[in-house]
């Protein structure tokens, strides 16, 4: 995916940009009639034996068609987009996908943040987040709302809302520097890691390979998120430049989440690593906008 879109120049989506909008809106509506129940939630389309998430996969071309929509700054255009969005969102809470609504808000956060508008503007892209964690916090299930209070003390539930940020942080304080060795995770190899091939990655990572191996994978990706930002200041273009910082924005909170995630200094959000954790939706939608910041290269 990353090596054909990669190739194609960035100007050419943006002819399509109209069309991968609604394209997103109605991939986000198939879930909802088509969708496979899953703890209570519709995020899933089952195809044969993939399972596919539209939430996560929408989002790269809607970073896309914002980029080019406020490539021409305006007071005007700053307001639709944030009916734009607001439909996304909105579509997306009503899974309930409540993390990916908040980092697609997120992304365009950063697509107004690299438009020529006046700053003061800004201020519907902060509404668009305010509304994001409102709607949340309305449409949040007692468990999710549980792990909000709880990561304050997680101690306080030990069996029940703050298991999983006890035991990730048992995984990562036992591995040490140095960790455990491939495969010689207790915590990670016994199960008593939940998630730990998705959420608590870093976890698992921690108790093997220590808190090396963390920093090992850490350094990585700040290579790749150094690239999109060294592609957004040399762009000469308003749109690319947009996308990229849209993508650097939203995967730097992503990542950012995720690892106080695994140390127990933020609610479990069912964040993900980007290209680490297991997840075919979003590792395609993560390579699918890298690609695109590859495009104009």
């Amino acid at each position: 995916m990353y090596f054909v879109i990669s190739r194609v120049d960035f100007e050419l989506f943006g002819l399509f940009a109209k069309h991968f909008y609604v394209l997103g809106l109605v991939g986000l509506f198939i879930p909802l009639i088509f969708g496979r129940i899953t703890h209570g939630a519709i995020r899933w389309i089952q195809i044969g034996n993939v399972s596919i998430q539209p939430s996560e996969l929408v989002r790269p071309f809607l970073y896309l068609f914002l980029a080019f929509f406020l490539s021409q700054a305006s007071v005007k255009r700053t307001v639709i987009s944030f009916l734009f969005v607001g439909l996304y969102v909105l579509l997306i809470l009503i899974q309930p996908s409540l993390t990916v609504a908040l980092l697609t808000t997120v992304g365009y956060l950063g697509c107004l943040l690299a438009s020529k508008i006046n700053l003061k503007f800004l201020v519907f892209g902060f509404l668009a987040v305010a509304i994001a964690v409102g709607g949340f916090l309305l449409l949040a299930k007692p468990y999710q709302k549980e792990r909000l209070t709880s990561f304050l003390n997680y101690e306080q539930d030990p069996l029940g809302s703050g298991y999983n940020s006890i035991q990730a942080v048992i995984s990562v304080g036992s591995g040490g520097f140095l960790g455990k060795g491939f495969g010689k995770g207790t915590q990670t190899q016994l199960a008593f890691l939940p998630e730990k091939h998705n959420d608590f990655i870093v976890a698992s990572i921690g108790e093997e390979f220590g808190i090396l191996g963390v920093l090992v994978v850490l350094v990585l990706f700040m290579v790749v998120l150094y690239q999109v930002l060294e592609a957004y200041h040399q762009s000469a273009d308003q749109a690319y430049g947009a996308y990229c910082l849209a993508v650097f924005v939203v995967l730097t909170v992503q990542v950012t989440i995720n690892v106080l995630m695994n140390l127990g200094m933020f609610p479990v959000a069912g964040v993900n690593f980007p290209l680490v954790s297991y997840g075919g939706s979003s590792y395609i939608a993560t390579m699918v906008m890298l690609g695109l910041v590859s495009s104009d290269q």
